[in-house]
């Protein structure tokens, strides 16, 4: 299997289908959603809304437009993710593949003054601090959540701001994403992107073009370094 090794400053990591999968829960909440927003089509909505703030979906899908409930009913959806994750069988929050050994590579490394990685999420506060508790990831003292971006993903917000408290410059940053919209973020940043193929289709993925695509974190490599990061992303050709 061909690699590519490079090197970084920081890793900036999306949360949700590229550390933790929550598609269980995900898609619970929206069926609950669902009685209250009849017009919606949870089908179409799961397909396109990964990795867009809770906010900017439900502005956007149930028409919300008060900010007093826009805001509420984003609690509530998140909420929902957590406690939908598990009912029916379902599979909860957990840890995606290869995700453990990246983390216990990095987990000395996540505190200020001179952390090497950082989450960047789309996901409020409330909800990403539950799933990263539940699911095992440490935090790490850089994590930007909806709340701290005036304009999410596909904007470069988030991930400016993961580098800048880093202190490292956003070019000299790998970010990794499952999600078209974060990629986007990525790359308007820039930043090195590594894609995933854990909750859209190839397809979608190559057409936002990352600079490496590969399955999951099982397919990477990450090595601490004097400075920095090595990272070494295992292509399939």
């Amino acid at each position: 299997m061909p690699s590519t090794t490079f090197h970084v400053d920081a890793i900036l990591f999306d949360m949700d289908g590229t550390l933790v999968d929550s598609k269980a829960g995900v898609e619970g909440a929206w069926d609950v959603f669902a009685l209250s927003y009849p017009g919606i089509d949870v089908r179409q909505i799961l397909s396109s809304s990964h990795g867009v703030r809770t906010v900017d979906n439900l502005r956007t899908h149930c028409k919300i437009t008060d900010p007093v409930k826009l805001e509420e009913e984003a609690e509530r959806f998140e909420k929902l993710i957590v406690t939908s994750s598990t009912e029916n069988g379902r599979q909860g929050i957990v840890l995606l593949p290869g995700v453990k050994a990246a983390m216990d590579e990095l987990a000395p490394v996540c505190k200020l003054p001179s952390p090497l990685w950082a989450i960047c999420t789309s996901a409020t506060r409330s909800y990403a601090s539950a799933a990263v508790s539940i699911a095992g990831v440490p935090v790490p003292d850089v994590f930007v959540v909806a709340e701290d971006v005036e304009r999410g993903k596909p904007y470069p917000e988030p991930y400016l701001m993961g580098a800048e408290k880093c202190g490292v410059k956003p070019e000299n940053c790998v970010v990794f994403e499952d999600a078209p919209a974060g990629v986007r973020s990525g790359q308007t940043a820039g930043c090195k992107t590594i894609g995933f193929l854990t909750s859209h289709s190839r397809e979608q993925m190559e057409a936002v073009k990352p600079d490496f695509l590969v399955q999951d974190m099982s397919c990477v490599t990450i090595k601490l370094a004097e400075r920095g990061v090595n990272i070494t992303v295992h292509t399939e050709n």
